[in-house]
C-alpha cells in the first residue's frame, strides 16, 4: 500500500525474535510496518518455524518512518531484511534497481501460479514492467480505501426522520460522492448526546502520501487518469480533465464544509482517533484497519458499519496493500524463497484472513462463504476490484512529493483553483519524466 515519504528518519523498529532456539543461519528477517497485519503475521509464521524448522526475526518501522527506513536499506545494500513487504510503488525501483530477486524461475520449480491471486493484486503488487508476466513479489497483503460509519446513529428514528425531512430520502451508506457529501453535511456541527459531532474524517496529511490517497479516493471516481494511453507520459487532458478538476473541487469542498476541527495534517492514525473518540460520524481508512476497528471495545460490533469508496462517474478505489519480496542482497535467499513458498499455500493464506491479514488468494477469496466471514469482507472484494494505483514509476517518491504540494496547497491552504493546480502537477511530472529519460 503505501509509500510514506517522510524527511526525518527516526528510531524505534521494533524488532521481534519467534524463536531463540534456532541457530543464526537458520534464521531469516522479514521487514515491514508495525500495525495490526504485522502482528498477525507473527501470529501466522509461528507455523512456518514449526513445520521448517527456520526461525523468523521481524523488523517492524512505524508507517511514519516505513519508507525512509526501508528504502535506504535498500538503496545502500543493507543486509538486515531477507524478506520485504514493501509498498506496492516499490515495485517499480524494487525490479529496475536490482532490490528485488525476480520470482519466475522459482515460481515455475514450484508450481506457484500467479493465476491462482487476485488479478489486480498480482498487477499492483508484483508486475514490472507493469502487466508483463515478470514478477518480483507475491501479493502478501490486500487493500485498498474504504469508509466506516457510526452505524448506531444512523439507525436512530430522529435522525433518520431529521435527514428525510432535509434531504427527501433515507439516511443510509451513500452510493456516490454526492450523497456522501449530504451525510457528512447533516451530522457536521450536530449534537448528538450532548456533543457536538462532525461529518467526516479525511486524509490532509501533507508530509507523506496522505492527502494524495485520500484526493485520487475521489478523483479515480470522477475518471482521473495519469496518462492518455498507458506508458505515454501523455498527462494532457488527463490529469487535468474536466472531470478530474471536477474531482479535486469536490474532494476540497468535503475539507470545508465537513471536516472536523484541526483536521488540516490528518492521516491514517489521525482518522482512526477522530472516530474512535466519537467526533465524527464517518471516516476514510485502509479497509487493514476494518478488523480492528471491529473488534474494537467502544466502536466495534453493532456500533460500526462498513462501505466501499462510492462512485461517481464510474466505480473506483484508491489501491493500497504490498507484496512481499526476496532481498537481493540477502545471504539467505534460500531460507526466504522457503518462506515464499509457505505462504503461497491456500490453507495458510485462509488462517492469514482469519488472523486478521488480507489474503489475495482466489481459493480464500472466492470461497463461497467469502462475505459472511467478516462485516466488511464484501465490501473488500468490490474495493479490489476497481482498485487503482499511484504511478509505479522508480521515481514515484519524487511524483509523490510533486502531487503532496501540489493537491495540499488547494484543498487545504486554499491556493489557487483547482484547475491550477492540476495543470501545475503536470508541469512537475513532466520535468521529472525528461529527467528520467521518459520524455
Amino acid at each position: 500500500m503505501r509509500a510514506k515519504k517522510i524527511a526525518a528518519v527516526a528510531g524505534g523498529a521494533v524488532l521481534a525474535a519467534m524463536s531463540g532456539a534456532h541457530a543464526q543461519d537458520k534464521e531469516i528477517t522479514l521487514c515491514w510496518a508495525a500495525w495490526d497485519p504485522a502482528n498477525a503475521l507473527v501470529e501466522l509464521s509461528k507455523d512456518f518455524t514449526s513445520s521448517t524448522g527456520i526461525g523468523m526475526n521481524f523488523e517492524f518501522v512505524p508507517w511514519t518512518n516505513f519508507a525512509d527506513r526501508f528504502l535506504n536499506e535498500l538503496n545502500s545494500g543493507g543486509k538486515l531484511c531477507d524478506l520485504m513487504i514493501g509498498d506496492s510503488q516499490w515495485i517499480g525501483g524494487g525490479a529496475t534497481y536490482g532490490h528485488y530477486v525476480k520470482l519466475n524461475d522459482f515460481f515455475d520449480q514450484e508450481g506457484i501460479s500467479m493465476d491462482d491471486f487476485l488479478p489486480a493484486t498480482v498487477y499492483a503488487y508484483s508486475t514490472w514492467p507493469k502487466g508483463t508476466p515478470n514478477y518480483y513479489a507475491l501479493p502478501a497483503m490486500g487493500d485498498a480505501l474504504g469508509w466506516v460509519y457510526r452505524k448506531d446513529w444512523f439507525s436512530r428514528p430522529e435522525l433518520q426522520d431529521a435527514f428525510k425531512a432535509e434531504y427527501g430520502r433515507d439516511l443510509g451508506v451513500p452510493s456516490n460522492w454526492n450523497e456522501l457529501k449530504d451525510v457528512a453535511s447533516f451530522f457536521q456541527g450536530r449534537e448528538i448526546d450532548g456533543e457536538t459531532r462532525y461529518g467526516a474524517a479525511i486524509y490532509t496529511e501533507r508530509g507523506s502520501e496522505g492527502i494524495t490517497m485520500g484526493v485520487t479516493a475521489a478523483l479515480y471516481p470522477w475518471g482521473f487518469k495519469y496518462e492518455n494511453e498507458q506508458g505515454s507520459y501523455d498527462m494532457e487532458g488527463a490529469v487535468n480533465s474536466a472531470a478530474s478538476v471536477e474531482g479535486l473541487e469536490f474532494y476540497k469542498s468535503l475539507y470545508d464544509c465537513c471536516s472536523p476541527p484541526g483536521h488540516s495534517d490528518a492521516y491514517m492514525v489521525a482518522n482512526l482517533d477522530a472516530y474512535k473518540s466519537g467526533q465524527v460520524a464517518m471516516q476514510m481508512n485502509w479497509f487493514a484497519f476494518f478488523p480492528g476497528i471491529a473488534k474494537d471495545e467502544v466502536v466495534g460490533g453493532d456500533i460500526s458499519g462498513f462501505f466501499v469508496n462510492p462512485g461517481q462517474n464510474i466505480e473506483a478505489s484508491t489501491l493500497g496493500g504490498q507484496g512481499i519480496s526476496v532481498v537481493a542482497y540477502s545471504d539467505k535467499q534460500d531460507l526466504a524463497l522457503e518462506y515464499i513458498k509457505w505462504f503461497a499455500q491456500p490453507d495458510v493464506q485462509a488462517k492469514w484472513w482469519a488472523l486478521g491479514g488480507y489474503s489475495c488468494h482466489q481459493a480464500v477469496l472466492g470461497d463461497p462463504g467469502f462475505a459472511a466471514t467478516a462485516p466488511f469482507a464484501a465490501d473488500f472484494l468490490k474495493a479490489m476490484s476497481g482498485v487503482q494505483d499511484f504511478w509505479q514509476e522508480p521515481i514515484y517518491a519524487e511524483l509523490l512529493l510533486a502531487m503532496q504540494q501540489r493537491v495540499h496547497d488547494y484543498v487545504v491552504a486554499g491556493k489557487g483553483t483547482a484547475q491550477e493546480a492540476l495543470d501545475k502537477l503536470i508541469e512537475d511530472w513532466t520535468i521529472s519524466f525528461e529527467d528520467d529519460g521518459k520524455l
